[in-house]
């Protein structure tokens, strides 16, 4: 005789009947395929995450207090959370591999190498004015790549204090070194 409804197959399942489970899994991997990729928009990553669904609803089947008629409310919720989570890694795979991409140089003429290294050669000049807590500032935040918070405590001033003088500096920069007009 074969089971019909979900609370008998989620208590065949739970007892560890494994054709229980793949009549579950059968009557919803497609409505769970379908939630995943209106989420993660890919059909592999949609498999992927229609998969995973299954496997975490194995483990946890045995906690599952079934509140109707239907295991599909259950299986969605479970499919919310991989897809978002699938998206979280594939964003995050995406930003670290640009992260870490060496840029193809693009040519660069004689003259604009010039005029780059003549910019340089001024806004240091205009760098080397500035006070030595300045200097710091600019050292740390631009050239380092330091956070206001951590550039305000390498330097031992408040946080609010680095980010106001940052702002006075780099407008002081733009006022002392002009664009080149052109181009």
């Amino acid at each position: 005789m074969e089971m019909t409804s979900d609370a008998a197959l989620v208590s065949a399942a739970t007892a560890g009947d494994e054709s229980a489970f793949r009549q579950l899994y059968r009557a919803y991997v497609r409505p769970v395929f379908w939630i995943a990729h209106g989420i993660v928009g890919s059909p592999p990553d949609a498999e992927d995450v229609a998969q995973e669904t299954f496997v975490v609803a194995w483990r946890r089947l045995p906690d599952l207090a079934l509140e109707g008629d239907s295991l599909l409310p259950w299986l969605a919720t479970i499919c919310r959370f991989q897809a978002a989570n699938r998206l979280r890694r594939i964003r995050r795979d995406r930003d670290h591999q640009t992260a870490h991409e060496d840029p193809i140089p693009s040519a660069v003429s004689v003259e604009q190498q010039v005029i780059a290294s003549d910019l340089a050669e001024r806004i240091l000049a205009e760098v080397a004015s500035l006070g030595e807590v300045d200097r710091d500032i600019f050292r740390l935040c631009v050239t380092e790549g330091y956070g206001y918070r951590a550039a305000a405590e390498e330097i031992g001033i408040a946080h609010g204090s680095v980010r106001n003088r940052l702002s006075r500096l780099r407008t002081r920069l733009r006022g002392a070194i002009p664009e080149e007009s052109g181009s």
